[in-house]
C-alpha cells in the first residue's frame, strides 16, 4: 500500500482577498482601472486571473484584446455598453447581475454608459498572463445592436 502525502491545508488552502488589497500594478486600457484579486503570484492559481474593473461616468476604454485568453465579466453596479468587431461595429448592454463572454483575440471596448455612476464589475480570465493588446483603430459612428440569443433554450 502506498503511502499517502499529507497536505498543508492552512498553507494550500481557501484564500480570502480583502478588496482593500487588490493589486493595481496590472496592464492597463486607458479609461478603466483594473485591480487584481487572483494570481499566480499572489494566490497560487495555475488557471485563472481574477479581479475589478472600473469606469468612471460617460467614459469608454481604448479598444483592446486580451489574445488567446477568455473573459468573463460580471456587472456589480452601473450600466455596461460593450462594442466589439474589426471597427467596433457591434455593440450590446448589460446591468448589474448580467455576464459578458469575450472570446479570445476579440476586439472590444467596455463603455460605462451612464453618466451618472461609475461602472463597477468582476473579470475573470482563463489564463494568468496579463495580456491586454491595446489597438489603434477607428471605430464606425453607428454600431449594430446585436442581442445574444441562447441556442440551446430558444
Amino acid at each position: 500500500m502506498a503511502e499517502q502525502k499529507s497536505i498543508d491545508w492552512r498553507k494550500h488552502g481557501v484564500k480570502i482577498i480583502p478588496s482593500d488589497q487588490l493589486d493595481t500594478n496590472t496592464p492597463q486600457t486607458e479609461g478603466m482601472n483594473r485591480a487584481a484579486a487572483i494570481t499566480h503570484a499572489r494566490t497560487g492559481a495555475e488557471k485563472i486571473w481574477a479581479g475589478t474593473v472600473v469606469i468612471e461616468p460617460n467614459a469608454k476604454t481604448g479598444a483592446h484584446h486580451h489574445g488567446e485568453l477568455e473573459s468573463i465579466i460580471y456587472v456589480i453596479k452601473g450600466r455596461a455598453r460593450m462594442r466589439w468587431g474589426e471597427n467596433l461595429e457591434f455593440t450590446d448592454e448589460a446591468g448589474p447581475g448580467d455576464f459578458i463572454y469575450v472570446p479570445p483575440y476579440v476586439p472590444h471596448q467596455e463603455i460605462n454608459a451612464r453618466p451618472e455612476e461609475q461602472l463597477e464589475c468582476v473579470v475573470m480570465r482563463s489564463g494568468q498572463e496579463p495580456v491586454v493588446v491595446n489597438l489603434d483603430l477607428e471605430p464606425v459612428e453607428e454600431p449594430e445592436t446585436v442581442i445574444w440569443t441562447d441556442d440551446i433554450h430558444r
